[in-house]
């Protein structure tokens, strides 16, 4: 799908029924309501610092939507769209970005995992998550997410040798944004793609328009078919971080606000609402219902994320599947020097 909302057709996902790309638009949307409410709550000191994906809501939405039910992501800090398609409740994700550590007790139908800020140190984990999907024969592949800026990492390298000597059901996505915080794409690699770097590990790449959220989603898809055939890829997606890198950074004095009118015009949100109005899916009525609707959810979720009493016994309940004696031990002695307490009508 080009910048004007025109397919092709030959190219096109026959499964991609007009429903269903209305489904994107209204996650795309959904996603770019979220960022605003959370650049608000975070001036007024209500969230901790916070990472936008105002301009990648294609690369998310297109990823996210292909997955197959049961199949995991390994998200780094941007994926608010991928939590949101997977069904992701607003105040768990709310509770996260206030700093709570029941944010990270992802509810195990969203098959995500938490939020990871550390650069690239999420793909080790994803490459360990696919190989046990093998080693139990799920039949699922895992998604595993990093930025142009974490394929300079060690991480990396590391997990795609590893996933090709393995032969793991993971698809790797790079959502190249141009930018690791104020080092633009052209000081991350001499390598004329990012996905290239995959060939040496010996498994499958390709790079895709990532604005384009039809093409992400058919790559994502391809990707995770043959990922559940044991065979991994990396997927370069694209796109561009049409904001600050998160609340703590300010793009202006490193980036031409002529680049980000360039893209502005390539918005990924845009394109695919000049394709459903010209199916005549899509209006300015369905569009403010919509916004109306998400500002309702987005309330609601911000309210009783805001009603929220922490239990500081979750810093040792939602580290492990079960609870190690060790950490028993841990949680018996923080309790008998009185840092925790038990909650009030807990008796």
């Amino acid at each position: 799908m080009d910048e004007n909302g025109v397919v092709d057709q030959e190219l096109f996902p026959k499964e991609l029924t007009d429903q269903k790309l209305v489904d994107m638009l209204s996650y795309m949307l959904f996603t770019r309501a979220l960022d605003a409410k959370m650049l608000s709550l975070q001036r007024q000191g209500r969230a901790a610092t916070y990472a936008p994906s105002i301009g990648e809501e294609a690369t998310q939405i297109g990823s996210a939507l292909a997955m197959n039910q049961g199949d995991l992501f390994v998200p780094n800090f941007r994926q608010h769209g991928v939590y949101l398609a997977r069904g992701m409740p607003l105040d768990v994700l709310f509770l996260y970005w206030k700093g709570y550590e029941e944010g990270g007790a992802i509810p195990k139908e969203v098959g995500g995992f938490p939020y990871i800020v550390p650069v690239a140190s999420q793909l080790p984990h994803g490459a360990g998550i696919a190989l046990a999907q093998k080693y139990l024969k799920t039949g699922k592949a895992v998604v595993a997410y990093v930025g142009d800026g974490g394929t300079s990492e060690g991480n990396f390298y590391e997990t795609m040798n590893f996933a090709g000597v393995m032969a793991i059901p993971l698809v790797i996505i790079i959502e190249n944004n141009q930018w690791a915080i104020s080092v633009p794409r052209s000081s991350q690699s001499a390598a004329q793609t990012l996905a290239q770097k995959g060939i040496a590990a010996g498994i499958k790449v390709l790079q895709v328009d990532g604005n384009d959220v039809i093409a992400v989603y058919k790559a994502v898809h391809e990707a995770i078919n043959d990922a559940v055939n044991n065979v991994p890829s990396v997927l370069e997606c694209v796109t561009y971080r049409m904001s600050m890198h998160t609340t703590a950074d300010d793009p202006t004095k490193y980036r031409d606000p002529a680049e980000v009118e360039i893209w502005k015009k390539r918005d990924p949100i845009d394109r695919l609402r000049k394709l459903l109005v010209a199916k005549g899916v899509w209006d300015d009525k369905k569009e403010a219902d919509a916004a109306e609707e998400f500002k309702k959810r987005i309330d609601d979720g911000v309210e009783k994320a805001e009603k929220f009493v922490p239990n500081p016994e979750s810093m040792f309940t939602n580290v492990y599947s079960y609870m190690p004696q060790v950490l028993q031990e841990e949680l018996d002695e923080a309790k008998a020097s009185g840092f925790y307490m038990k909650q009030e009508g807990e008796g």
